[in-house]
Parts: structure tokens; C-alpha cells; sequence
């Protein structure tokens, strides 16, 4: 930080630090990342000066998503056994076929896998009905904090009658730096969901070219996944390859096929949406999401490119420090 920085905007910058710090060691991602989604709706939807009315939109809107959510689970839940059950007998007789490899031999195995490499997740999250609860109310005040940021933006305190003073600077700043921030997650997350609308448009054409089974699930969980840089096309990338082995061996192939030519579609696709403005190396990105996943699950996966995006406008907006010129002497 140069020499110049005020008092205040070191605490700023300070204290934007410690609220992402104890975001991760107190697990508060899931209420921070839903008062950023809540708020980026909020401010799409306010296509009129009636605050209410967008309010309205808002929780209608809110209600649509986690009835649509709920139902995608439940179809969820009852599919990826059945779709589990139909696919590892096809798998494993064609790895066999190929003399590959694999690190099960049937469904049971497979299962016995997943499960053993999950086993730690349990034991924090603990039991699911309390773990959902407890996400349920964080989301709740998540949505409640934005909405009361919405309509009510400024911060108003009595130090202000009294002139400039250190108080009143350091909560400038303060917004000032959550205000880069929300603008970081609105231009990330803004062209994720572009990317992922694309992404799931053309993998639902595709599964129904095909006939794929459970195509409401598969092009549900394709665009929440798509919400997820790389790991997230991985994950439903790897449901349809499975799915289409159900078919033939043949069907998995042209799958695996076209989603690795949709992959390259969205190098395309995030150089003309996201262009300079966002782009960090792939190395960069899965450094951070592995590290957000480890910190703070999901929603830290969520927060990496965002953080990312921000530590390089707030250091961008900072002269680099240069050391003084040595005198040379003859």
C-alpha cells in the first residue's frame, strides 16, 4: 500500500479482509453468498421507481426458484440411483472390453466408493434435516439483508452532522469497498448465467435429439452446475456420459463427443461475454476453486472467480511501489 493510503481506507481494505476471512472459519459463505445473489436479482428486477413493486417481483421470484430447486432435489434423489443401478454394468463391461482399469466392479462398489470418499462431508455437515435447517435460515437472512440494503442503501449515522471526521470516512470507504466487490460477483456471476443459459440450451437439445432418460433432471442439474466454473460442466458432463451408456457404448462416446465441443464453445463463450475484463488463467481459477471448496464448500467455489475479479481491480486502482533510485557514483 502506498504511502498516500488514508487511515481510513487501510481499515477498509483491512476489514473487507476479515469479513471474507471469517466468512470461511465461521461458515458464513451460504448467508454471504445469497445476499449477493438476492441483491443482483433485486437490482435486475428494478426496471421501475416502485421499490415495492421490484420487491414483489423479488419474493415471487424467490418462491418460483425454491419450488423449482425442491422439486429438481426430489427428481434428483429418486434418479441418480436409478440412473447408478442402469449405467455401471454397461461401464464396467465395456472397460473390460478395453482391458481398462477401473476402481470398481459394480454398482455396490461404485456406491461403496462415492460413499467412503464422502464419509468425512457427513461428519461435518452431520445429520441432513438439521444441516438443511440450519442453511434454510441463512438463506432466509441472507434474503432479508439484501432486501433491507435495497431499499434502504445509504448508511445514516449522527457523526455525520458533525463535519468530516475519521468515523465517517472509514464507512465510506468501507462501502466503497463492498461496492467493488458487489460489482466483481454482478460481472462474474452476470456472465455465468449467460454462459450456463447457453451451456443448458444446447445440452437440452441434445438430450432430447437423443432421447436421453431423465432429461427434466439432467438439464436442471446442467444449469445449477453450469453456475460453477469447470467443476461444475465436470460433474454434469459426467451424469450425461453415464446416462448415454444406458443407450450404447456408441451413444456415450458421441455424449462425450459433443460436451467436449460445447467445452470449447465456452472458451469462446467466456472470451466475448467475459473478454479481459474477468480473464485469469485456467491454472489461476482451479487454484481458487479447490481452495474455496476447501475453505467454504459450494458457495466458496461461487466466491473464488468473484474474489479473484476483485483482488485485480482493487490492486489495479494501487501505483505499484517503487523503490528509490540508487545514486551512482563515478
Amino acid at each position: 500500500m502506498h504511502g498516500n493510503m488514508t487511515r481510513a481506507e487501510r481499515f477498509s481494505y483491512f476489514f473487507i479482509f476479515l469479513v471474507i476471512v471469517l466468512a470461511g472459519a465461521l461458515h458464513l459463505a451460504p448467508p454471504l453468498v445469497t445476499v449477493l445473489f438476492s441483491y443482483f436479482a433485486l437490482h435486475k428486477l428494478n426496471i421501475s421507481k416502485n421499490r415495492w413493486l421490484t420487491v414483489i417481483l423479488f419474493l415471487v421470484l424467490i418462491g418460483t426458484i425454491s419450488y423449482g430447486i425442491f422439486y429438481l432435489v426430489r427428481q434428483a434423489i429418486e434418479a441418480l440411483p436409478k440412473i447408478g443401478s442402469e449405467s455401471i454394468p454397461s461401464i464396467v463391461a465395456y472397460a473390460q472390453s478395453k482391458n481398462i482399469d477401473l476402481p470398481f466392479v459394480d454398482y455396490e462398489s461404485f456406491k461403496a466408493l462415492i460413499m467412503d470418499t464422502a464419509k468425512d462431508e457427513f461428519k461435518v455437515v452431520g445429520t441432513f434435516a438439521r444441516a438443511a435447517t440450519k442453511q434454510f435460515v441463512f438463506l432466509v437472512i441472507g434474503a432479508v439483508v439484501a432486501l433491507g440494503l435495497f431499499l434502504n442503501p445509504s448508511i445514516d449515522t449522527d457523526a455525520r452532522k458533525r463535519g468530516p471526521n475519521l468515523f465517517t470516512s472509514i464507512v465510506d470507504q468501507i462501502t466503497n469497498r463492498f461496492a467493488c466487490f458487489y460489482e466483481s460477483f454482478e460481472r462474474v456471476m452476470g456472465a455465468q448465467l449467460v454462459i450456463s443459459t447457453v451451456n443448458t440450451m444446447l445440452t437440452a437439445i441434445f438430450v432430447l435429439v437423443i432421447h436421453l432418460k431423465h432429461a427434466g433432471v439432467v438439464i436442471g442439474l446442467t444449469f445449477l452446475c453450469g453456475l460453477l466454473p469447470i467443476i461444475g460442466n465436470l460433474i454434469s458432463n459426467t451424469i450425461i456420459v453415464c446416462i448415454a451408456f444406458t443407450i450404447s457404448p456408441r451413444a456415450a462416446i458421441a455424449a462425450l463427443i459433443f460436451l467436449i465441443a460445447l467445452h470449447k464453445l465456452e472458451y469462446f463463450l467466456n472470451s466475448k461475454i467475459i473478454g479481459e475484463r474477468i480473464k485469469n488463467p485456467v491454472w489461476l481459477t482451479l487454484l481458487a476453486l479447490i481452495l474455496g471448496e476447501r475453505l467454504m464448500g459450494i458457495p466458496g467455489m461461487i466466491l473464488a472467480p468473484v474474489i479473484l475479479h476483485y483482488i485485480k481491480i482493487e490492486t489495479s486502482k494501487l501505483p505499484a511501489s517503487t523503490a528509490p533510485t540508487p545514486v551512482s557514483t563515478v
